[in-house]
C-alpha cells in the first residue's frame, strides 16, 4: 500500500527545473533538467492509492497509476515498468507529450497540488531503457494473417505492436519519408527528442513489425490492391485535414500552416539538407515578426520554433478569453481543469494575446506585411466584435495553427468506401470495425483531432478488434469501453 502519511509529509508538488531561456534558446535539446530519484519517489509517496483511483478515469489508458507510484517509492522500478507497460506502450511519448488528464483527475487536487503523475511515468521508462529492460517481444506462434497498418503515428504504432506480438505479420505504411507521423514532423525536438522514437522502433522491428515509407496508400498502392494483400486493414492516418482562415488576403505569400511550418525546423535537426547558405530551412522565422494565430499546443509549438530560430517579435493570437489562473467554475473536479498554462515555449518570449479575431492579412507586391483585427466577446455562445477595438500588426510570417477538421476523404478513404459520420470521421462500431468489413479505424481518423494518450488507447482496442475479427476471439486488452465509440 502507499505510504498513509506521504502526502501530509511531503505537501509540495515538485518537477524538474527547465533549462535557463538564454541556454536553452541556443539548441534544440529537451527544456527540462535532470530530475533527482530521490525527489522522485518523494513525489511518487504523495499518491494515496485511493479507494477509488479518480486517475484511471482521467486516463483513457486505464494506466495503473497507484501501482506503479507506489514500485518508485519503494525503489522497486523494473516491477514499475512491468506495470506501466501493461496498459501503455509507449510512455516515453505520453509522458513528455500528454496534458495529463490523470493529474486533473486527482484526489489530492481537490485541496492541494496534484501527485506529479506525468514525471513519474517518464522517469519509469527511461531508466528502463537506461538499464536495458526494453527488449523486444516477438510472438511465440505466427497467425498466418496480415495485417496491414496505415499511418504511423502513436495510434497506428500501438495498434502495429499489438498485432504483431498477437502473431499477425503486421506492416506499417506511412507517406513520409521517416516513420512517427506528427510525432516526427510535427512535435518540435524541445518537447521530445527524436532518439525517443527511433529506439521504440528498434524494438518493435525487431519483433517483426516491418516498415514502409514513402508509400502513399491510395496513390501508390490502391485500395483493392490493399484488401487483396492484406487480410485486415487499420486505418490510422490521423485528422491531417487543416483548419483554414479564408478572409482577404490568405492567398499572399508568408501565410502559412503550422504544418507547412514545422516539419521543416524538425527535418534540419534530422539531418537533411535542407538549410541554405545560412542554415535556414525554406520556411524559416529569423528576423522576421511573426504572428501565429492559435493558442493551442501547436501554436505553442510555432513560438518556440521560432525564437530557436531568431525572430524579431513574435505574437500569438487565441479567440478565446484568457482562461483564469486557477480552475475554472465550468471544470469542477474531477474534469481536466480549465485554467491558464504556460509553457516552456511560453516562458521564452512573445506577447500572448486573447480575445482576438483576424478579418483581413494586408500585403505588398504580393506578401503578407501584416494583418487587421479587433476585439471579441462571447455573447450567447458567439463571437461579436467589439466596437471600437480594430487594429493592425506588422508581420512578415503569418503561422494558422488552428487545428484540424478531420481526415483527408480523396484518395484511400473515397477508395476504400468507408462510411463517414456527421463530424467527418470514419465511422466505427465498438470494435473500431468501419463499414467496410476488415477494414478498422483508430486514433483520430474515427475520432477527431485529440490527445497523444487516446490515439494509443484506440490503437490498442482496434488491435483487439482486429485480433477478434481474424481469430473469433482476442486476448488483447482493449482499453477503451464500447461505450466511448459512437456507433453506426
Amino acid at each position: 500500500m502507499a505510504d498513509p502519511r506521504g502526502f501530509l509529509k511531503h505537501t509540495q508538488r515538485e518537477t524538474p527545473q527547465r533549462r535557463p531561456v538564454p541556454l536553452r534558446l541556443r539548441d534544440w535539446k529537451e527544456v527540462y533538467e535532470d530530475f533527482s530519484h530521490d525527489t522522485l519517489r518523494e513525489q511518487a509517496s504523495r499518491c494515496m492509492d485511493c479507494g477509488i483511483p479518480f486517475c484511471h478515469n482521467g486516463c483513457p489508458l486505464g494506466n495503473l497509476i497507484p501501482e506503479w507510484n507506489d514500485l518508485v517509492r519503494t525503489d522497486r522500478w523494473r516491477d514499475a515498468i512491468e506495470r506501466l507497460h501493461a496498459t501503455n506502450n509507449f510512455p516515453e511519448f505520453t509522458g513528455r507529450l500528454c496534458p495529463a488528464p490523470c493529474e486533473g483527475s486527482c484526489v489530492l487536487g481537490i485541496n492541494q497540488d496534484p501527485v506529479t503523475i506525468k514525471q513519474v511515468e517518464v522517469e519509469i521508462i527511461d531508466k528502463a531503457f537506461d538499464e536495458g529492460w526494453v527488449t523486444p517481444h516477438p510472438p511465440e506462434v505466427k497467425t498466418g494473417k496480415k495485417v496491414a497498418v496505415i499511418g504511423s503515428g502513436p495510434a497506428g504504432l500501438a495498434a502495429a505492436q499489438q498485432l504483431t506480438r498477437a502473431g499477425h505479420t503486421v506492416t506499417v505504411f506511412e507517406r513520409d519519408d521517416r516513420i512517427g507521423g506528427l510525432l516526427r514532423y510535427g512535435i518540435p525536438e524541445f518537447k521530445m527528442e527524436k532518439r525517443h522514437i527511433d529506439r521504440r522502433l528498434e524494438q518493435m522491428a525487431a519483433e517483426g513489425t516491418e516498415f514502409r515509407t514513402s508509400v502513399n496508400v491510395g496513390v501508390d498502392i490502391t485500395a483493392q490492391e490493399l484488401r487483396k494483400e492484406f487480410d485486415a486493414v487499420v486505418l490510422a492516418g490521423g485528422a491531417t485535414a487543416r483548419r483554414d482562415l479564408p478572409i482577404p488576403g490568405r492567398d499572399l505569400d508568408g501565410i502559412h500552416q503550422a504544418m507547412e511550418y514545422l516539419p521543416w525546423a524538425n527535418r534540419l535537426q534530422l539531418g537533411d539538407p535542407v538549410g541554405d547558405e545560412n542554415g535556414l530551412p525554406p520556411i524559416h522565422a529569423k528576423g522576421k515578426k511573426v504572428i501565429i494565430i492559435g493558442g493551442g499546443d501547436t501554436g505553442a509549438d510555432c513560438l518556440g520554433t521560432a525564437h530557436r530560430q531568431g525572430c524579431e517579435s513574435v505574437h500569438q493570437f487565441e479567440i478565446m478569453p484568457r482562461p483564469p489562473e486557477t480552475r475554472a467554475d465550468s471544470t469542477p473536479w474531477p474534469v481536466y481543469p480549465l485554467m491558464f498554462r504556460v509553457s516552456s515555449a511560453h516562458e521564452e518570449g512573445g506577447e500572448r494575446v486573447y480575445s482576438v479575431n483576424t478579418e483581413e492579412f494586408i500585403g505588398r507586391d504580393g506578401h503578407v506585411t501584416g494583418l487587421r483585427g479587433h476585439e471579441v466577446k462571447m455573447v450567447a455562445g458567439k463571437f461579436e466584435k467589439v466596437d471600437g477595438t480594430e487594429f493592425e500588426m506588422d508581420a512578415d510570417l503569418v503561422l494558422l495553427a488552428m487545428g484540424f477538421t478531420g481526415p483527408e476523404r480523396e484518395g484511400l478513404l473515397s477508395d476504400l468506401r468507408v462510411e463517414i459520420n456527421e463530424r467527418g470521421n470514419v465511422t466505427r462500431d465498438a470494435n473500431f470495425a468501419t463499414s467496410v468489413p476488415g477494414v478498422f479505424v483508430a486514433g483520430d481518423m474515427g475520432r477527431g483531432q485529440s490527445l497523444i494518450v487516446w490515439a494509443i488507447a484506440e490503437g490498442r482496442a482496434a488491435a483487439a478488434g482486429v485480433d477478434r475479427y481474424l481469430m473469433g476471439h482476442s486476448a488483447l486488452p482493449a482499453p477503451i469501453k464500447p461505450t466511448a465509440v459512437p456507433q453506426r
